[in-house]
């Protein structure tokens, strides 16, 4: 039987990363963003490469296939806080084991300016991660394990060891490392965003002082930092 994990994230979270990171085990199917194309679909907004998301997935929401037919023994699905709008189906969600992936919004937001100008709160999804945070702990009765990808870059095998642990899966270190390169469960949207993961063999060394913005841009991050806050109280350490 196959065990689901479901990581909720913002965009320029290191999450393209934890993705590598689980095919790497060898044991682990992974979907990448399953319901962007979805998302732009509905709202209309205007992403870069939209028509190619657009017609490499169901822009039906109902038509995402996440109720099965995988056969390895853990299928990861990397998902965007953001893209969970209103009408969005849940009832999947019932099937899996939920983990959160956070980022400090200063870095965030440094990181996103440098691919798509002038993001919107509703951009990041901050609040839309805390929302889903606090909805699933209600449904599960236990608050689900959250990371800081701040702490993997520093730790990076003892915080996935601690993650494994919370999701009570096995830990292995061949998620330490990846071939370079495109991989072909990429959504198509990634000649635009992966250009540094694909560059990459491994996680990165530990960040830095956290960047200074423009005065809009620490505007959106102060906005965003309250539910930021909120799920760090309750981040792995190791």
């Amino acid at each position: 039987m196959t065990l689901r994990i479901a990581m909720w994230s913002g965009p320029r979270n290191l999450s393209t990363a934890l993705m590598y990171a689980f095919a790497a085990r060898g044991d682990c199917h992974v979907s990448d963003e399953p319901f962007y194309a979805a998302y732009l679909s509905l709202t209309g907004i205007d992403h870069p490469m939209r028509d190619a998301v657009l017609t490499s997935q169901p822009s039906d929401p109902a038509e995402v296939p996440l109720d099965g037919g995988q056969t390895a023994p853990l299928w990861y699905q990397k998902h965007m806080t953001q893209h969970m709008l209103p009408q969005m189906p849940t009832g999947w969600m019932m099937q899996c084991r939920h983990a959160f992936l956070i980022r400090h919004p200063a870095r965030v937001i440094a990181s996103y300016t440098r691919k798509r100008e002038s993001p919107t709160l509703d951009d990041l999804g901050f609040h839309q991660q805390l929302a889903l945070f606090r909805q699933i702990s209600q449904q599960t009765g236990t608050a689900p394990p959250v990371i800081d990808s701040t702490d993997v870059r520093a730790r990076p095998g003892p915080m996935l060891r601690a993650l494994c642990d919370a999701l009570g899966i096995p830990y292995t270190d061949r998620m330490l490392h990846w071939p370079a390169g495109p991989k072909p469960f990429d959504g198509a949207w990634a000649p635009h965003w992966y250009h540094a993961v694909h560059a990459s063999t491994g996680f990165d060394s530990a960040e830095g002082s956290p960047p200074r913005l423009s005065a809009a841009d620490q505007t959106l991050a102060d906005a965003a930092l309250p539910a930021y806050q909120s799920l760090a109280r309750h981040k792995l350490t190791a």
